[in-house]
């Protein structure tokens, strides 16, 4: 999409923005810079702050210094909407208020405040119906919870209610996780007629793509580009390309100077022995010795002085180039040998219509639409059937209430509730899993405890080596998790997982790209890769799926059938 022919006119408007964590940790500092109206896509390595810059400019947090100006009023879809399993569907849609307002006002209550709260909006129920019915859910689904929906339809409500809500700017942190590919198109389509100003964090680059502009956060800089994604990339390529060009250039000019200055030496250090050859001659009177002397000394000193100046310029030129150079921190992720044969058998997937064994380091990708099942199937697998079993057919918290209203059953937190018929069987003990909500990490511990938690007998340096390794330092270790960005949150399970010891046999993997900076994403892919273990991912991420070199691709429907078939052919991005 062709970026605008004019600068927009900005929609917000910071001024030497800081934020800092109760802990003294900085998140932001000293940020200025303006967003313009359209669509901008807001990038940056995970860490760089652009959860929290979205989170002051909703005022979810407050700045500790600096001004924050927004023409209008903003609306805000989190990162982490879910977690919160407790919320209805009708909170997650903005309108759990007047919805209530307007049963209490049809079952007789004539209290002003109901008819306040509905103020204009007497339709409210039949718009959300027909905003419902878009992304496959009915007005019957109203009273239903976030921990009952897949995590794609949690994600297609929350934009259904901002959609519904119409809000002037709007912000949106990684809209795309855990959607299907249709819901993404659907998605992107909505996004292509968003009215207002939209601001979008993402690493899908497919909606980066459709945006107007490209702001990056990096350093604590905001610095915004009038294009799409590929643009800016191409564009910040070849200013890094030209800046390593002017080092090259300025390290080279410090060598010439430094070779010529040793020249200099060398000609003062030859003129020094021709004088002391003459006054040990005594060939000349000792007047004119002395005088040509100072004369060699004076010559020598501004030789020396010119020289170290023209050094320390060519040096300070080339440290201004390589200040340009950026130095981009990359996770590390080594994947100890579990040693699995290739015959050994792990798991199976048990559908209505057959049986797929997992054995030896087979990369097994499970695909299919939201909702059918793909985070039950997982958890029957890890956790054991039992559990979700009772889930589904109702206990606990499933019957009726006395007048016959079904009651949904309530689910253990992060498991959402599908009917799917699908189930598994594990084979070994040794079973690491990254599940797609990760709510199991304490939000008031740190993220050196949940680790430590995981690996009880691992000394503390070790951990804080192993969190090093994950860009996890310093005082991101000791913050508690609640303040960690979603990339880092991910990164804390991880951390988890990889201190296992013996080392898992089979890695069963719901949606690891989400909240992921593609560095990351790279990252884990070449660990994945290099992994000699099995490994079972749950994904809608088809371009990092085609990265694994899976063996087999298993698609399940909402029948509990399993399919194999193939990922589509689109093509991976080049970076």
């Amino acid at each position: 999409m062709p970026s605008s022919p004019s600068t927009p006119a900005p929609a917000i408007t910071l001024r030497d923005v800081a934020f800092e964590w109760p802990d003294g940790a900085t998140a932001l500092a000293g940020l200025t810079g303006t967003l313009g109206t359209g669509r901008t896509g807001l990038v940056g390595n995970n860490g760089a702050g652009k959860s929290t810059l979205l989170r002051v400019i909703a005022g979810r947090l407050t700045p500790t210094s600096g001004r924050i100006t927004t023409t209008s009023d903003v609306g805000y879809l989190p990162q982490t909407l879910t977690l919160t399993s407790g919320t209805t569907v009708a909170e997650l849609l903005g309108i759990a208020d007047t919805l209530a307002a307007l049963r209490a006002i049809e079952q007789g209550d004539v209290d002003e405040r109901h008819f306040d709260t509905v103020g204009d909006d007497w339709d409210v129920e039949t718009r959300a119906a027909d905003a419902l019915r878009d992304i496959g859910l009915t007005v019957a689904d109203l009273d239903r919870r976030v921990g009952q929906l897949s995590g794609g339809e949690a994600m297609l409500v929350a934009i259904t209610g901002l959609r519904l809500a119409s809000a002037p700017i709007t912000l949106l942190d990684e809209p795309t996780n855990n959607l299907d590919r249709p819901s993404r198109a659907a998605l992107a389509a909505l996004v292509d007629r968003w009215p207002g100003t939209l601001v979008v964090v993402s690493h899908d680059l497919e909606l980066l793509e459709r945006m107007d502009q490209t702001a990056e956060l990096h350093a604590n800089r905001l610095t915004v580009f009038g294009g799409p994604y590929s643009a800016w990339r191409e564009h910040l390529e070849a200013e890094q390309a030209a800046a390593e060009q002017a080092v090259r250039t300025a390290e080279q000019a410090v060598r010439v100077e430094k070779r010529e200055r040793a020249a200099a030496e060398t000609a003062i250090a030859r003129r020094d022995r021709a004088g002391r050859a003459d006054r040990d001659n005594g060939g000349m009177p000792k007047i004119l010795l002395g005088g040509r002397k100072r004369r060699a000394q004076v010559t020598a000193g501004k030789t020396r002085t010119g020289f170290e100046a023209r050094i320390a310029s060519a040096q300070a030129a080339a440290d201004e180039a390589a200040a340009r150079v950026r130095e981009t921190e990359h996770i590390r992720l080594d994947l100890t040998d579990p040693d699995v044969p290739r015959s050994r058998r792990l798991a199976e997937l048990v559908g209505t219509d057959r049986t797929v064994v997992i054995q030896g380091p087979e990369r097994v990708a499970l695909i299919g639409p939201n909702g059918v099942g793909k985070t039950t199937l997982l958890e029957r697998l890890v956790h054991g059937d039992g559990a979700a079993s009772a889930l589904v057919s109702g206990v606990p918290g499933g019957g009726t209430t006395a007048t016959g209203t079904p009651i949904r059953p309530t689910p253990a937190p992060g498991m959402p509730v599908h009917a799917t018929a699908a189930t598994g069987t594990l084979l070994t003990d040794r079973v690491g899993y990254l599940p797609q909500r990760l709510d199991g990490l304490d939000d008031d511990g740190s993220a050196l405890d949940a680790v430590r938690a995981a690996a009880p007998s691992v000394p503390t340096g070790e951990l804080r080596n192993r969190l090093a390794r994950l860009l996890l330092r310093g005082d991101a270790v000791d913050r508690p998790v609640s303040a960690l960005s979603g990339g880092e949150r991910f990164r804390v399970a991880l951390a988890r997982l990889l201190l296992a010891d013996p080392p898992p046999q089979l890695l069963v993997l719901d949606e690891p790209t989400n909240n992921l900076d593609l560095t990351s994403v790279d990252q884990l892919v070449e660990a994945l890769r290099a992994y000699r273990g099995a490994v079972l991912v749950v994904s809608h991420d088809h371009p990092f799926l085609r990265r694994l070199d899976l063996d087999t691709v298993i698609e399940l429907d909402a029948a509990g059938r399993l399919r194999e078939t193939e990922l589509g052919t689109e093509r991976a991005p080049r970076w």
